[in-house]
């Protein structure tokens, strides 16, 4: 019982250290990820009429999610990221919001 309830509650200095990880000054992103459901044509499309992307532009991203398994869509504030992520899950992509790399 001991060890579990020690592994369970995080100490104060981990806790502190995960409130550290999030950079208020960088940017979140939309991440599409690939499925084996959609198809490609359909993704191009989504992301011409969603973004309002160029053809060139939405097959280029299109093209990453298939062959790379991922493409950032956008990029930006967290809470514009998120409508983003809602929207690609409406339109039945999977997508996800994540903080841009250093």
């Amino acid at each position: 019982m001991g060890v579990m309830a020690a592994l369970a509650t995080p100490s104060v200095e981990e806790e502190t250290d995960l409130g550290r990880r999030v950079d208020p000054v960088r940017p979140w992103q939309t991440v599409v990820w690939d499925d084996p459901v959609n198809l490609m044509s359909y993704v191009t499309h989504v992301f011409r009429e969603y973004f309002g992307l160029p053809r060139t532009d939405a097959e280029r991203l299109m093209l990453a999610v298939h062959h790379e398994g991922h493409a950032v869509v956008s990029q930006g504030a967290r809470e514009q990221m998120e409508l983003h992520a809602q929207a690609m899950h409406d339109y039945g992509l999977w997508a996800t919001v994540r903080q841009a790399p250093e």
